[in-house]
């Protein structure tokens, strides 16, 4: 696990996953600028994965690197904000990612309601803030949908959220949960 730095990270901290082996790939078929960011010289793999190694010696994946929302300067990860949202009674299904306001990136939920329940964006937000620290709130905003875009194996289609997103965003968004 390595930081930004390119630094081992010590155990119990995230960091990128990075894989030797023999059978590791040579490179991208044609593609040398994808390769040169992939593969180091030396033969390590950058999985583009965010990872951590317990006192076991377990790894855990907690998320893609490409998908870390950067709160003035620490990384949210939002699978880790999905995850805890899911554990709130009234949401089905979650999706957090990031938005761009006042040229802050802020974490900003999609959230689908269980049959029958019925919250506010605020109550969702005094829910997290009991959870996580202040760069981890929803502070990008919270939007009810019908449904989490995702493709047939079940990812998140997080493209089209932030296309609407854009759409949608204004200065009028960032929510209380910044302050």
């Amino acid at each position: 696990m390595t930081d930004d730095g390119l630094t081992e990270v010590p155990q119990g901290e995230r960091g990128e996953m990075w894989v030797r082996a023999p059978n590791i790939m040579k490179g991208y078929w044609n593609k040398p600028e994808a390769t040169k960011e992939t593969l180091t010289e030396d033969g390590w793999l950058k999985t583009g994965d965010i990872a951590y190694v317990d006192k076991h010696g377990k790894f855990f994946i907690v998320d893609r690197k490409k998908e870390l929302i950067k709160v003035k300067g620490i990384q949210v990860a939002p699978a880790e904000l999905e995850a805890l949202l899911l554990d709130h009674p009234a949401i089905a299904d979650a999706a957090v990612i990031s938005v761009t306001i006042k040229g802050e990136e802020l974490p900003r939920g999609y959230l689908v309601l269980k049959e029958g329940e019925n919250t506010s964006a605020d109550e969702i937000q005094e829910f997290m803030k009991k959870r996580v620290s202040r760069t981890k709130r929803l502070a990008g905003g919270i939007r009810f949908v019908d449904s989490v875009p995702k493709n047939p194996s079940g990812k998140i289609l997080r493209k089209l959220l932030r296309e609407q997103a854009k759409a949608e965003v204004g200065d009028s968004e960032a929510r209380a949960a910044r302050l």
